[in-house]
């Protein structure tokens, strides 16, 4: 790690700036939002990676609890003070120019809550468990909820009364043919390279949230909804660009997520199914052909390779 103590919060004049001194503060310690997140837990703290990532992109301040983690976690622990010291400051002068009706926009936004309790639903790979999630890791992503199969929340959409002709449309779970105990849900790119969720396949006993929805789009066409009881609904996604190109994350505006063309797949005694992009003539595998717990789902040419092969079951 590189010397942490030569940056100064004191230089941030707002709650942005705050943010982006920790961001600095990060790169210096050299770590992932992954090794962020297992050096708190030796530290006995929990630091879930996707509370991380939604704090560096945002422009209002953490709260304490988070910032003290975070910077014992780079290995600044005799910096914490100073760090929390700086924070403070920040929010007293956000909130003295709120209270003096100053007009305009303010220096610093208003300090924003997040979840009490970080998501742990993977507690054997991640701290966090969409950590959860992941996991902690998406995760103690237990703060995503675990919904009982069958349940709705506000919001969520209603699954039919009966079973339609597979692939049926509703809550489902998505299981690789080759692996048929692991399921499709969230989690985060071995690599560390990416804050956010993506699709990959864990053990199903630990992907209650969030649940699946296939939303019918026509002609054999299908968003692969996410629900989650915080996060709400999205819809998978190809990625095109980044660290994490052809793999799915989910995105809130399901008017520009991927549709999905599933396939039965001939002579298959497992029925399963193959699920292909809509706007191309590839197929949804998974990355490596791998059949380890935390593989990516990715796009990839079409093989007719048993990685390519889904299970697809209501729920």
């Amino acid at each position: 790690m590189g010397n942490l103590g030569e940056l100064s919060p004191y230089a941030a004049q707002d709650a942005a700036g705050f943010v982006e001194s920790m961001k600095q503060l990060k790169e210096r310690s050299g770590l992932t939002y992954r090794e962020l997140e297992e050096e708190a837990a030796r530290n006995g703290e929990v630091l879930a990676r996707s509370t991380l990532a939604d704090v560096m992109r945002r422009t209002s301040l953490p709260r304490p609890d988070v910032l003290a983690t975070f910077i014992r976690a780079c290995g600044g622990e005799r910096e914490v003070g100073t760090w929390l010291d700086a924070r403070d400051r920040i929010a007293a002068q956000a909130a003295a120019l709120t209270a003096s009706g100053a007009g305009g926009e303010v220096a610093a936004q208003p300090e924003t809550q997040e979840p009490t309790a970080p998501r742990q639903r993977r507690p054997k790979r991640r701290t966090l468990a969409f950590a959860t999630a992941l996991t902690l890791p998406l995760i103690a992503i237990a703060a995503w909820g675990l919904l009982p199969h069958g349940s709705n929340y506000p919001g969520a959409p209603t699954a039919p009364a009966a079973a339609s002709s597979a692939p049926a449309d509703g809550w489902v779970t998505i299981h690789p043919a080759r692996t048929p105990d692991l399921c499709l849900t969230d989690g985060r790119d071995r690599d560390g390279a990416y804050a956010n969720a993506i699709a990959v396949q864990l053990p199903c006993a630990q992907a209650t949230v969030p649940r699946t929805y296939l939303e019918p789009a026509g002609e054999n066409l299908y968003h692969i909804q996410w629900h989650h009881p915080q996060e709400g609904k999205g819809c998978l996604t190809i990625m095109s660009t980044g660290p994490v190109k052809g793999m799915l994350e989910p995105r809130n505006d399901c008017t520009q997520a991927t549709l999905f063309r599933l396939e039965p797949t001939a002579g298959d005694s497992t029925k399963g199914s193959r699920i292909r992009p809509a706007n191309s003539s590839q197929c949804i595998g998974i990355a490596d052909n791998d059949t380890t717990e935390g593989a990516e789902a990715i796009e990839e040419q079409c093989t007719g390779a048993a990685d390519q092969r889904f299970i697809i079951r209501t729920s």
